[in-house]
C-alpha cells in the first residue's frame, strides 16, 4: 500500500471511529450486565411470579368461598325469620 492511499482514507477511518465511539456501537460487557440487571429490577417492581400468582390464585379462591358462606348463612336466616319477599 502506498501513503497515498493511506492518507486518502484517514479522515474517513477515523470519521467511522469516531462513530463507533460516540454513538456506542460495540458495548462491553460490564455494560451488558448493568443493563440486564436495571432490566431485572424493573420487571421484579412490574411483574409477578408464578408462584406467587398461584398464591394470589389461592387467597382469592378462599375469599369466594367465604363469601358465598356468608351470603348463604344470611339467605337462611332472612328465609327462617320470614323476610322473603318473593
Amino acid at each position: 500500500m502506498s501513503r497515498d492511499l493511506i492518507y486518502k482514507y484517514t479522515p474517513l477511518i477515523l470519521m467511522c471511529i469516531a462513530i463507533i465511539f460516540q454513538y456506542n456501537l460495540f458495548v462491553t460487557p460490564e455494560m451488558l450486565e448493568h443493563t440486564h440487571r436495571e432490566i431485572l429490577a424493573e420487571v421484579a417492581e412490574v411483574y409477578i411470579t408464578k408462584s406467587e400468582f398461584g398464591n394470589m390464585k389461592d387467597q382469592i379462591s378462599d375469599i369466594n368461598q367465604k363469601l358465598d358462606k356468608i351470603y348463604d348463612t344470611l339467605i337462611s336466616e332472612r328465609s327462617s325469620d320470614g323476610f322473603n319477599r318473593n
